[in-house]
């Protein structure tokens, strides 16, 4: 019964389509961008490239790259989408405007501007659409209120109320490991400034198993390492993000916490030490049992979840 009045609540927010649309999801990270067509209403990705983010090349440069993969992923697939939905690792406001500028310097103007050939299009937080994925289509189909955490190359949440993403007032909401806390040493006086990303975070990962001697380029150079510097590493990033889903969990108190991004999907120490410690540091009896899983979708889950978002956006008649 209770799954039956869930689903009705998410199919509320659904557009009525009596025949199957395409829609192209645009996920972007860090380090990579995942873009794929997904088919509706059933939510299937039936085709996708993945291309690295390279910021460094600048915002213009990017863009122009995407708009490639993009003409070229259309083109192989012979289907027309009716819209676009791009899912972007910056603050998004309620009504789609980029308002941070941390991975790119992307407008929402020019967005909009550059992928206007593809469809209408929606802008908004890859953490939201996400975790809007994982309401509609994944592990957090029976829940109506969840905690999302995405764990790659930065981390941010979402909360889902009644199966929406809580936007909060500006659309700041999510950025849960950002903030650096300062720990004096007892012994030396030596204050030590850290954030969560610092010792948790892909990004975060590598930079501290290169400060101990280890060599790694990639996040997966430290989670595939058999070394004793790289379990320590991991397990003290785990530690970091079980204390930080504690502390949220006991905020919020949600039915569960699910757990996505490239990071937050592997297995092994990091994810069994953050369990560990987040089921620990829960405060309350009655919240320490609280589930806590991977997502569902895996790796096409920013990709659908995008595409989500323009989906219920523009009402299925994009």
């Amino acid at each position: 019964m209770r799954q039956r009045r869930l689903d009705s609540q998410l199919h509320e927010c659904m557009p009525a389509a009596r025949t199957s649309q395409h829609l192209i999801g645009v996920d972007v990270g860090g380090t990579k961008i995942a873009v794929g067509i997904v088919k509706f209403p059933g939510g299937r990705v039936i085709a996708h490239r993945v291309i690295p983010t390279e910021a460094h090349r600048g915002g213009a440069a990017v863009l122009d790259r995407l708009v490639a993969v993009l003409q070229e992923l259309t083109a192989s697939a012979k289907v027309k989408p009716v819209g676009l939905g791009i899912g972007l690792c910056e603050l998004v406001s309620p009504d789609g405007k980029i308002n941070s500028h941390a991975t790119l310097n992307w407008s929402s103007q020019q967005v909009r501007r550059k992928l206007k050939g593809f469809g209408p299009v929606t802008i908004e937080a890859d953490v939201r659409a996400a975790a809007l994925a994982e309401a509609m289509f994944g592990a957090a189909r029976k829940y109506r209120n969840f905690l999302f955490v995405t764990v790659g190359t930065g981390i941010s949440c979402c909360l889902i109320i009644d199966g929406k993403p809580y936007l909060g007032t500006r659309g700041a909401t999510g950025t849960m490991a950002s903030a650096t806390l300062s720990q004096r040493c007892e012994q030396c006086g030596h204050i030590q400034k850290l954030s969560v990303e610092d010792v948790a975070s892909g990004r975060g990962l590598v930079a501290r198993f290169k400060r101990v001697g280890g060599e790694a380029l990639r996040t997966e150079d430290v989670v595939e390492s058999d070394s004793y510097a790289a379990m320590e590493v991991l397990g003290e990033g785990g530690e970091a993000l079980g204390n930080t889903i504690a502390l949220l969990v006991d905020v919020l108190d949600p039915e569960a916490v699910i757990v996505g991004g490239g990071l937050g999907l592997t297995n092994g120490i990091y994810w069994k030490s953050a369990v560990a410690y987040a089921r620990q540091n829960i405060w309350s009896e009655v919240s320490r049992g609280v589930p806590i899983r991977h997502a569902k979708l895996g790796r096409e889950g920013g990709i659908i979840g995008a595409a989500v978002s323009a989906w219920t956006r523009h009402k299925g008649k994009a």
